[in-house]
């Protein structure tokens, strides 16, 4: 289909499922200017004759004042134009405009873009300029401007063009970032005006294999993962499976985690089962932890026990474990912990058990610093989650009377000093005053002098007495 014809039936086809489509002003536009910056740099040139308007017009702009701040950018080219300020100044009178809305001022602004582009081909803001153009089209496209769809469909269209970069199969030139960033506002826009007419492009995109196409191709991820379609889910699962980097098959990997169908777990455990690829694995593993269906949960528990996989991704699959609170995950967890050779794996799991409340779980993590078969460091972690989630004080004083090993006795010292119950205090104080061990006393009575209780000073000056 020609473009023209194709911006015209993108048109009708809005009039058709939209009747007030022609009546509605621009959807909201961006909060940040089209690069992604927070608006104009500081002046930095205090000789030049437009300094001091720039800094009106820059504080009318940060301010809101979109109007004033327009009519001030413009007469910094109108009045200095050979002034190191000009340049730029007809970007940010154009994206003024543009933040007030409203089909006269965004033909202004595109105005004002064109003007820049003939007078300033080298400002700073050029590239910024082309993105913000794009993103003004697409708004007067919605309005009902059909020259403006026109250019939308084909700068859409372009987006599945090779780009002749290196590593395509087009030519020898560099990759072309501003460009991408074009297509990726003309791709967003044409999503935004109609759905049916941007998914056949997206998807001649996504099956882009150049390396410069990459980062357009992630963006095309984004753009289709926002806009749920009979396709999403096939284009997400296929790049997933088959883009050949690792990026772009991360960003898919992640969004299909907002896709609540076993389809969707079926292939995540797929990935996670083939991909010699971790971080593609370690997405895989983050997107079934924020599914919905009981069968993600049971894959997430099926890594977490599977010896064959590297440390880190089941470490990942007892945090997200961790993460989602129950009965079922807690008894999990306590079982695979004497099942595991790795002290690393069994220290997430005392982690993960620790961030969930009750569940049992502070009184299990005071079996384990009882038990003198466990390593010390894990003892004492295990102590100072105990600590953390809920364990009593008396349940605490009561793990110091029944073990031995002196660095975990001094855990217990600490974790004591961090709980605010009276009973805590006069805890250390006993142990102050009456251990057999003077490194223990000496320990507590630290602890103490960092108090702010009273009796934590009475305690002090009576040991010091002799009392």
């Amino acid at each position: 289909m020609h473009i023209a014809t194709a911006g015209i039936a993108l048109l009708a086809l809005l009039a058709a499922t939209s009747p007030s489509a022609g009546l509605q002003g621009p959807a909201a536009p961006a909060e940040t200017p089209a690069g992604g910056g927070e608006g104009p740099p500081p002046p930095w040139s205090r000789q030049d004759p437009a300094d001091g308007l720039y800094r009106t017009a820059r504080a009318a702009l940060n301010e809101g004042d979109y109007g004033r701040a327009s009519g001030l950018f413009r007469q910094i080219t109108a009045r200095y134009p050979r002034s190191a300020y000009a340049p730029d100044a007809l970007y940010w009178a154009a994206f003024s405009h543009y933040r007030m809305g409203g089909s006269d001022n965004l033909r202004a602004a595109l105005g004002q873009l064109d003007e820049q582009r003939r007078r300033f081909p080298r400002a700073a803001t050029r590239g910024d300029a082309d993105v913000l153009a794009t993103r003004i089209r697409g708004e007067l496209a919605r309005m009902g401007d059909a020259g403006a769809a026109v250019r939308v469909a084909r700068d859409a269209a372009r987006a599945a063009a090779p780009t002749g970069g290196a590593g395509s199969a087009g030519g020898q030139g560099a990759c072309t970032g501003n460009e991408d960033d074009v297509r990726t506002a003309a791709l967003n826009a044409l999503l935004q005006m109609n759905t049916e007419q941007a998914v056949p492009i997206l998807r001649q995109v996504l099956a882009r294999r150049d390396a410069c196409s990459a980062p357009l191709r992630k963006q095309a991820v984004f753009l289709l993962s926002q806009k749920r379609t009979a396709e999403t889910e096939n284009l997400l699962l296929s790049v997933a499976r088959q883009d050949p980097d690792p990026d772009v098959r991360e960003k898919a990997v992640f969004w299909l985690s907002q896709i609540p169908t076993e389809r969707a777990v079926d292939v995540l455990q797929e990935i996670l089962g083939s991909s010699r690829d971790d971080g593609v694995r370690e997405k895989a593993i983050f997107a079934l932890s924020q599914h919905p269906s009981a069968r993600a949960r049971q894959v997430l528990r099926d890594v977490a026990e599977q010896s064959s996989l590297p440390a880190a991704l089941r470490e990942r699959a007892i945090f997200w474990i961790g993460q989602r609170p129950s009965a079922q995950n807690a008894s999990f967890l306590r079982a695979l912990y004497g099942r595991l050779d790795s002290e690393q794996l069994k220290e997430r799991t005392l982690f993960s058990l620790s961030q969930m409340q009750g569940q049992g779980n502070d009184r299990w993590l005071l079996e384990v610093v009882t038990n003198e078969r466990e390593p010390v460091e894990l003892r004492k972690m295990a102590l100072f989650w105990a600590g953390q989630t809920g364990a009593s004080v008396e349940e605490i004083s009561g793990v110091y009377a029944r073990i031995s090993n002196r660095e975990v006795r001094e855990q217990v010292i600490f974790v004591l000093s961090q709980r605010q119950e009276a009973a805590a205090l006069d805890r250390l104080i006993e142990i102050a005053r009456s251990d057999r061990d003077a490194g223990l006393r000496q320990k507590a009575i630290f602890w103490l002098g960092q108090s702010k209780d009273p009796r934590a000073a009475r305690a002090l000056q009576d040991i010091v007495a002799g009392g």
